[in-house]
């Protein structure tokens, strides 16, 4: 279960990347594409929450801990 949960952090992690340079591209742009900009950064909220939540969900299931702090 944890590679799955890995996998799907990373595919997460990588659409929350494109969204966001989706977005970035359309201010550079910026020839009246501000609702393709507005939609670009709601999706990168909208998977963000969800990773967000995801991660909240796989701690409380157990499916993935925390590494221990080492004091030195």
């Amino acid at each position: 279960m944890t590679i799955f949960i890995k996998v799907i952090v990373l595919i997460l992690f990588a659409a929350i990347f494109f969204s966001l340079t989706r977005g970035m591209f359309g201010l550079v742009r910026g020839k009246n594409k501000s609702t393709e900009t507005v939609k670009a950064l709601t999706w990168r909220i909208v998977l963000s929450v969800i990773l967000f939540l995801l991660l909240l969900l796989a701690f409380a299931m157990g499916w993935i801990t925390p590494h221990p702090i080492e004091w030195r």
